[in-house]
């Protein structure tokens, strides 16, 4: 076997496992498949998370996991469908973070994998068993590439800039609540 055609073979293998895991986790938000919430259920959880308004996060959520899963599997559009996938899993590394690396602890291991894996495969390229290929790679160049990866850069760092503003109002109305406790215990 020529080493293009196991390249080749490899790719297609990253590609369909990395985004057929990426789609069922997308349409776990999106539509509630495989043991999913739903839209109402993840929109529920991105709330509380911290992500306001929860719909619209969860929606964009659900369609950058869904979708870029969709077009990293495909090969096509694959910088677009890798941008979309590693801003969905900026925002799910950022979540697990506080719990360290490991997944058994709740870590971020996994969605960085993901991610890591959805950055490798758009920037190599989905190879010849692909619909970029077959399209003669028009949405697969280095504009397409450099643009997708900012843009996807640039909604991640605002999306979690909001959170983290929605986190730390969060804990300082919670201080300020357990001090007026405290407070209030302490009185005769």
């Amino acid at each position: 076997m020529a080493c293009g055609t196991r390249t080749d073979l490899g790719l297609l293998a990253l590609r369909l496992g990395t985004g057929g895991v990426l789609i069922a986790h997308g349409t776990q938000k999106l539509f509630g498949w495989f043991g999913g919430r739903g839209l109402k259920g993840a929109a529920a959880g991105m709330h509380a998370m911290g992500f306001r308004p929860g719909l619209p996060n969860a929606l964009m959520a659900g369609l950058g996991e869904a979708g870029g899963g969709a077009l990293l599997a495909l090969g096509a559009a694959t910088p677009a469908g890798g941008a979309a996938a590693i801003g969905a899993m900026a925002a799910a590394v950022e979540v697990h973070r506080p719990k360290g690396f490991f997944n058994s602890t709740g870590g971020y291991e996994y969605p960085a994998f993901l991610g890591l894996a959805a950055a490798g495969l758009a920037v190599t390229g989905p190879g010849r068993y692909s619909v970029d290929h077959a399209t003669g790679n028009r949405l697969n160049s280095p504009g397409i590439l450099v643009g997708a990866f900012a843009l996807s850069a640039a909604a991640a760092a605002e999306v979690l800039r909001r959170r983290t503003r929605v986190v730390a109002a969060q804990a300082a109305a919670e201080q300020e609540k357990a001090e007026a406790e405290a407070a209030v215990a302490e009185l005769p």
